[in-house]
C-alpha cells in the first residue's frame, strides 16, 4: 500500500507535526501503521533516513526511453512555443532588453503542476497551455528533455554543450506523497535535497543558489535573493539550463564599430561581421537569418522588423506568425552584420503567472497542490526566472534557472518571534512554584 513518505526527521520535526490539522495527524497514524506491511519504516510522525542535506530519491527509476508518440511532442513542443509567446507579451511592456528560457519555466512549473490537483491544476494547464492529459504529458516532458540532453552527447562537447537539470529542494520533516517523489524521479530525474527552511533559512538558500551556480557553469550564482524563502517555505522546485555553442562559421574577428539604431537614437556599438553563407529569408514586414551551430542541431534565428515597425511587429505577434517564420524555407545564403552583445535579467514571474489566468496556486487557502503532500495547506508563493545570453564571434553561451517556492499557508503555522523585551520565570511544573522570575530588556548588557 502506497503511503506517506517522510523526509528526515529532524529537530523541526515534532513542530512541523504539530502544525499540521489534527485530523491530517490521524491519517497519518493509520497510513504510517499500513504502511510498514509496504516496505515503508515509518512511524507517526517521522521516519529514519538521510541527515539533512543529502538527497532523497524515488526507488524508481528515470524512464530512459518513454513511449511517447511523435505526435505528443509535436504537440508538447507548440505548447510550449504558444506559451512563450504569451510570456514575451507579458513582458515586453518593460523597457530594454529581455532574456528568459521558456524551457526552464515550462519544465518547473510542470513539475509543480505533477502536484496540482482541481481548479488549481486546471489553471495552470490553461496557462501553461497544456493540452495533453497529465499522464501523457509528463512523459512527453521527459522525452523532449532527453532529447535536448542528448545533443551534445559524443559530439566536441568544447564546441557545443547544452544541459538541463532538474531539482527539488524540502523541509527536513516534510511530507511526500510516493506517487509524487516516482513522477518527478521517472519523468524528469529528479530527486530530493533535504534542507531546512525554518531553522537554517539562509543555509537553504545558499545550498539552492550553489546548486544553480554549478548546472550553469557559475554563470547564475545567485537565483535566490534574500527574502525570496522564509520559514513558511516547505519545497522549492528548480530547473537550470545551460547552453555554449560555437558558430558553424565564426564572424570574422576584431569587430569594428558601427550604428545601431535604437528608439533613442544610433548608438556605436561593434558590430560582428559575418560569413557569406548564412541562410536569410523574408516575409511580410521582415526579414530573418538562421545562423547554425556545431553540431548541426541548433541554430539562433534573428528577425528583424522592417525599420520603424518594431512596436506594431511585436505587438501582432502570435504563436501561428512565429511559426509561420520559422517553418520558412532559408534556402538563399548570404551575409549579415550583428552587434555582439551579452545582458541578464532577473524575471519575477508571479504577476505575469497570475495575469494568464493562474491564480490559485498563489493563493493561501484556495491552491490545491494535494498531490505533492496529500492535504491542503499548500501554495505556490513565488516563482522567480533568471536568463543571461552572450553573444560574439565565436559563439554564443546562454543559460536560465527558474525556481518556484512553495510553502505552506502561514495561518497554520504558530510563530513567535521574541525580538523584544519580555518577561521570564522558572517554574515547578507539578506545584506551580515559581523558582526564578525576571526580564531582559537588553540582551547586549
Amino acid at each position: 500500500m502506497a503511503g506517506l513518505t517522510w523526509l528526515q526527521a529532524g529537530p523541526d520535526l515534532a513542530a512541523d507535526c504539530l502544525m499540521r490539522p489534527r485530523s491530517s495527524f490521524r491519517v497519518v497514524v493509520v497510513l504510517a501503521a499500513l504502511g510498514l506491511a509496504g516496505g515503508l519504516f515509518l512511524s507517526s510522525c517521522g521516519r529514519s533516513s538521510p541527515s539533512t542535506g543529502q538527497a532523497v530519491r524515488s526507488t524508481k527509476n528515470r524512464i530512459s526511453s518513454p513511449s511517447v508518440s511523435s505526435g505528443d511532442l509535436a504537440t508538447l513542443s507548440a505548447d510550449n512555443r504558444t506559451f512563450a509567446v504569451d510570456v514575451y507579451h507579458a513582458l515586453r511592456a518593460t523597457p530594454g532588453n529581455l532574456i528568459f528560457s521558456p524551457e526552464s519555466i515550462s519544465l518547473a512549473l510542470a513539475m509543480t503542476y505533477g502536484g496540482a490537483a482541481g481548479t488549481t491544476a486546471t489553471q495552470m494547464a490553461v496557462a501553461m497551455h497544456f493540452t495533453l492529459p497529465p499522464e501523457r504529458l509528463h512523459p512527453a516532458f521527459d522525452a523532449l528533455d532527453l532529447a535536448l540532453t542528448s545533443r551534445g552527447i559524443g559530439g566536441d562537447t568544447g564546441a557545443f554543450n547544452l544541459r538541463l537539470a532538474n531539482s527539488l529542494w524540502a523541509q527536513d520533516g516534510f511530507m511526500l506523497l510516493p506517487e509524487y517523489l516516482d513522477l518527478l524521479a521517472e519523468n524528469y530525474g529528479a530527486g530530493v535535497h533535504l534542507v531546512d527552511f525554518i531553522g537554517a533559512t539562509e543555509a537553504a538558500r545558499t545550498s539552492i543558489n550553489q546548486w544553480v551556480s554549478t548546472e550553469t557553469a557559475a554563470r547564475i550564482p545567485a537565483l535566490l535573493a534574500p527574502g525570496v524563502l522564509d520559514i513558511t517555505t516547505r519545497l522549492v522546485l528548480t530547473n537550470a539550463v545551460y547552453f555554449k555553442a560555437d558558430w558553424v562559421t565564426p564572424f570574422r574577428p576584431n569587430s569594428s564599430n558601427g550604428n545601431f539604431n535604437t528608439p533613442g537614437g544610433a548608438v556605436s556599438v561593434p558590430m560582428m561581421q559575418g560569413p557569406d553563407d548564412i541562410f536569410l529569408w523574408s516575409g511580410a514586414g521582415y526579414r530573418a537569418a538562421s545562423l547554425p551551430y556545431v553540431g548541426g542541431s541548433a541554430s539562433m534565428v534573428l528577425i528583424v522588423p522592417d525599420a520603424g515597425t518594431f512596436d506594431a511587429f511585436e505587438t501582432a505577434l502570435t504563436a501561428d506568425i512565429l511559426d509561420g517564420i520559422l517553418t520558412t524555407p532559408s534556402t538563399t545564403p548570404g551575409g549579415l552584420s550583428m552587434p555582439r552583445f551579452k545582458f541578464k535579467q532577473d524575471l519575477p514571474l508571479k504577476a505575469v503567472l497570475s495575469g494568464l489566468g493562474m491564480t490559485d496556486a498563489f493563493s493561501p487557502g484556495t491552491a490545491d497542490l494535494s498531490g505533492i503532500d496529500g492535504l491542503h495547506d499548500l501554495y505556490v508563493s513565488n516563482v522567480v526566472h533568471q536568463a543571461l545570453i552572450s553573444v560574439d564571434e565565436k559563439g554564443t553561451e546562454a543559460a536560465a534557472a527558474t525556481a518556484v517556492v512553495i510553502a505552506r499557508q502561514s495561518a497554520v503555522l504558530n510563530f513567535l518571534s521574541v525580538d523584544r523585551p519580555f518577561l521570564f520565570l522558572i517554574r515547578d511544573d507539578a506545584t506551580s512554584s515559581i523558582l526564578f522570575l525576571g526580564r531582559l530588556v537588553d540582551p547586549s548588557l
